[in-house]
């Protein structure tokens, strides 16, 4: 097998996703020293969108114009964080998913100018996130605590919060880690007090079908547990049909033994219904795993939950 000379590595332009470029360029190049690597940096339209992001329908705004550079051949290899690639519809067609890497914290972590802990925060306090699977969660656990809407990368979401558009924030720890910025964590909640989204902690590494030589290349970056725990998890939200605008959460588990669980949920805008399920699929199939958990909360109603959600 020859290693391509170069790969060209396609990717959003904010600081967050050029960071998790710069941890795939330093692995290929532990694999593959003799590889270089450049950066192709595009702006999505969700960068550049401040709004409502399922008016520019959902979650693709943060990887169509990076699949276009793929698929033109502008690009050898896209970088996306696994929760942002739409999992409701197939990949673009052509391309596939070459390797996820070793899953880093899925949970999310509380940011308080003042150190508080959720718990501790007074009430009517101003949460900043835009995110509706905190904004249900937060609805039921802590229905004192006002959600306000707040987008844009985690260096943006930090400036708002100094300039007093917030209380507090809530933002993924992997986030902070990558942007060397966990000194501002003053809580880092578990994934029973804040289930995170699916696909959390996992980056995914897409190339073309037909470019065997950067699949090949890329291949070995992989880590098993992460493939199956992603398999499972994109299944599960593929099989419920969630749309960006669903308060869907869960996440999947690889024991060390090979046994895999999916725990996930299902919630009301305003969490007033949670529909839970968690299953063992042992050493079984991951994408049967997870249509399992997602047939499980059909069963006990998550398609009208979805359905009655404007999207």
């Amino acid at each position: 097998m020859s290693a391509p000379e170069l790969i060209r590595i396609v990717s959003r332009s904010s600081p967050m996703a050029l960071a998790q470029v710069e941890r795939v360029r330093a692995e290929l190049s532990a694999l593959h020293p003799g590889v270089r690597t450049e950066v192709v940096p595009v702006t999505t339209s969700g960068d550049r969108w401040m709004g409502d992001l399922a008016q520019l329908g959902g979650k693709g705004a943060f990887t169509k114009e990076v699949d276009a550079a793929l698929i033109a051949g502008e690009a050898d290899l896209a970088v996306h964080c696994v929760k942002d690639v739409p999992a409701d519809r197939p990949l673009p067609a052509g391309t596939t998913f070459a390797a996820f890497l070793r899953r880093d914290d899925i949970r999310d972590a509380l940011v308080h100018p003042g150190g508080l802990s959720l718990d501790e925060l007074p009430d009517g306090t101003r949460i900043g996130t835009s995110s509706v699977r905190r904004v249900a969660q937060l609805a039921a656990s802590h229905p004192q605590l006002e959600c306000v809407p707040m987008r844009g990368n985690a260096n943006r979401r930090l400036e708002k919060l100094a300039a007093g558009d917030a209380d507090a924030l809530l933002l993924a720890v992997s986030g902070l880690e990558r942007i060397e910025r966990t000194d501002v964590i003053s809580e880092v909640l578990s994934v029973e007090a804040m289930c995170p989204p699916i696909g959390a902690g996992i980056l995914a590494l897409q190339c073309r079908e037909d470019d065997t030589t950067t699949i090949d290349a890329v291949t070995g970056l992989g880590d098993p547990a992460a493939h199956r725990e992603a398999t499972a998890e994109r299944m599960f939200l593929h099989v419920l049909q969630g749309h960006c605008n669903s308060p869907i959460a869960g996440y999947a588990r690889s024991e060390g033994s090979g046994d895999l669980s999916l725990r996930a949920k299902v919630f009301t805008p305003d969490g007033k219904r949670v529909l839970n399920a968690h299953e063992w699929a042992g050493p079984l199939d991951p994408a049967t795993l997870g249509t399992s958990v997602a047939v499980a909360l059909l069963r006990q109603g998550a398609r009208d939950l979805i359905d009655e959600i404007a999207h």
